[in-house]
């Protein structure tokens, strides 16, 4: 079986974990290929020298024969892992080395039983939903997806003026510091601190959710997928900026965006013991009783 491996940094605390995962895969005689400033950095800031068998630094450097990939992190990692593995159909599992993790579910001490779940395919494929923007310059390269949100938002003091349009007819004209579009995957991220729904991961829908809307009555929208979302930019300065999950843009002119879905998606691995409900409980801590 041939794994990839992706990751940036993590704390020193998690060194027992990294080797656990290291050498459960050793112990199932799989090809490892590792993401080139990960070893680096296992190497000289972990002292970890595991010995590797390729490595890459692009997404042109994975093989379409990679059976899964490993994110090794927290939900940050866990999206530019994405821009790895992009439209390639290579699924992803992410092993949280932090704290909070919706996306890198994997706790630091579920690591063996996780590896020994993979290796006896004891797992599901779930298809997660990506946002696809359109926009008259190629703000994002060659990959404009996002796994969990665009968004747009004031860079200086002055709020922005954003005209909104669904399939063309008209919704609303937001005056506010920004404006969220999230897919189901993104309900538990960004679009969750201004107030937006939480969604399941399975729903067909786009999340649109005002960032301190100056109108007090205007609240989040749920949308279906299939809709085109249209968003025509302008302000007082016209200082703004742009997100595709963890990547910015900052512009300074209007402009106009088209946010539709993606025609494919990305496959996660998901385990038993990990569904999107347990997830839920146990990230927010539903019914726990902080009183005592």
């Amino acid at each position: 079986m041939k794994i990839a491996i992706y990751g940036k940094t993590f704390s020193e605390d998690f060194c027992p974990g990294s080797l656990e995962l290291f050498s459960k895969l050793r112990q199932y005689n799989a090809h490892i290929t590792i993401y080139s400033p990960f070893k680096d950095f296992l190497r000289h800031e972990r002292g970890i020298d595991t010995s590797f068998d390729d490595e890459f630094y692009t997404y042109e450097d994975l093989g379409q024969d990679i059976n899964f990939l490993i994110s090794i992190g927290g939900d940050g990692t866990f999206l530019e892992a994405v821009t790895m593995v992009r439209g390639s159909g290579i699924p992803i599992i992410g092993i949280n080395s932090g704290r909070l993790g919706f996306l890198a579910n994997i706790a630091k001490g579920e690591i063996s039983q996780a590896i020994d779940a993979i290796m006896k395919n004891q797992y599901t494929l779930e298809q997660r939903t990506l946002i696809e923007l359109k926009s008259k310059n190629n703000y994002f390269g060659d990959f404009r997806y996002a796994l969990n949100e665009f968004a747009v938002q004031k860079h200086g003091s002055s709020m922005i003026t954003i005209h909104t349009s669904i399939n063309k007819e008209f919704l609303n004209t937001y005056f506010t510091d920004g404006l969220i579009i999230s897919t189901p995957t993104g309900s538990t991220a960004y679009s969750l601190s201004v107030g937006g729904p939480i969604v399941s991961p399975s729903s067909r829908n786009f999340i649109i959710s005002p960032i301190a809307s100056h109108n007090l009555n205007v609240r989040p929208i749920v949308v279906p997928d299939y809709c085109e979302v249209t968003l025509q930019v302008d302000g007082r300065d016209c200082n703004y900026m742009i997100t595709l999950d963890s990547r910015v843009v900052k512009l300074k002119v209007p402009c106009e965006f088209i946010i539709r879905r993606a025609d494919f998606t990305l496959k996660m691995l998901k385990l038993s013991n990990n569904n999107f409900f347990n997830t839920l409980r146990n990230k927010l801590m539903w019914g726990m009783d902080k009183r005592y």
